[in-house]
This record gives structure tokens, sequence and C-alpha cells, in this order.
């Protein structure tokens, strides 16, 4: 039976903090084990004794990071532009998230969480608010809540938008307030009812 220190949960969440950092810098391949136990000022066997091995303990960081994004940016399907604003403030305050989603996506795409459920909760959600005639029905649920998303993270994405004194994503209040503000504008036109949904 392996040994587990009297702190084990606080050392675990010191692990998890840090491989989240070693994971949204170098993705799974590149992320070291020896690195992360370090950064942690913990023994790197433990992390074997507590998560199996380094792509388990990436999906234990992925889970924990979007169940902590999910508690604080509650999902609101009557302020659907509300809610993108919101995201886009959360990853304003966490761009690591970002680069960890896109690591799952090249590395481990396969590997699911809680973000399926979470999404089918939400699209269904959707889905009651569009028969209610409250939200846009030229798109089915899934893809309308999809677009609202994508609104919300496309400044992350995308480096056209950026002035070349904003590298890095430094952006200045002036025009952080002006991406959100498009954020919220484009996910209300997305899923602002039209005169036509009510026929």
């Amino acid at each position: 039976m392996a040994y587990m220190p009297r702190d084990s949960s606080a050392t675990k969440a010191r692990l998890l903090d840090a491989a989240f950092t070693e994971f949204a810098a170098y993705g799974i391949a590149g992320a070291r084990v020896d690195r992360i136990a370090e950064t942690a000022g913990a023994n790197k066997r433990l992390i074997y004794a507590y998560f199996g091995n380094k792509e388990q303990l990436f999906d234990e960081v992925l889970h924990r990071a979007l169940a902590a994004g999910a508690e604080s940016v509650p999902f609101d399907v009557d302020d659907l532009p509300g809610y993108a604003g919101a995201i886009f403030d959360h990853l304003v305050a966490r761009p690591e998230l970002m680069r960890l989603r896109l690591w799952k996506l090249l590395e481990r795409p396969s590997a699911t969480g809680l973000e399926p459920d979470a999404f089918r909760v939400k699209t269904a959600k959707v889905a009651t608010a569009q028969q209610r005639g409250d939200l846009a029905r030229g798109m089915e649920p899934a893809d309308l809540l999809t677009m609202v998303l994508a609104v919300a993270q496309a400044w992350f994405n995308a480096d056209e938008g950026a002035d070349e004194e904003e590298t890095g994503r430094t952006w200045s209040q002036q025009r952080l307030a002006a991406h959100r503000a498009a954020v919220v504008e484009a996910a209300r036109r997305i899923s602002e009812p039209h005169p036509a949904d009510s026929d």
C-alpha cells in the first residue's frame, strides 16, 4: 500500500495547480512529471500514487478547471449575451484555460469529462427557450449554443484582430472593454428571436 502523507489533500491541490501550469505551457507530451513535482514541492512518486499516469493527471486537471469555470460562470439561458460576456471575462482572468483546451483537442481528443453531460443539459435549456420563443429558432439548439460559446472564445484564438503592441494579449482596458462589448453584441444577434420565429 502506497504511503500517503497526512496533508494529502493539500499535496494533491499543489500538484494539480503545478500540473495545470505545466500542461498549459507544454501539453501532455512536453510536460515533465519531475517539473510538476518540483513546482509543487512534492515527491514525483505521489503523482503516480494519486493520479495513475500523466494522461490521467491531465484529465483530472482539465476536469477541475472546467468544474471551476462552471462554478464561476453559471449558465443563464435567459441571458446568453451576458453568459458569453462572463465566459470572456473568465478567460481574460485565466488565459491558460484556452491553451489547456487546445492541448486536449490536439493530444487527447477522446478524453471526456463533464463536458458532454454539461453541454446536453445546456442544450436542453436552449431548446426549451426556443420553443417558448425566447431565443432564435433558426439553428438547432446545439448549434446555437456552440455559436455563442465560439463568440465568447473568438478573441483568444484569432491573431488577426490583435494590434502589434498587444502581442501576448496584453490588452489595454479600453481595448478589452471593446472586445467584450463585441462578444456580447454578437451573442445577442445570434440568439435574439426574430419576427419570423413567432410564425
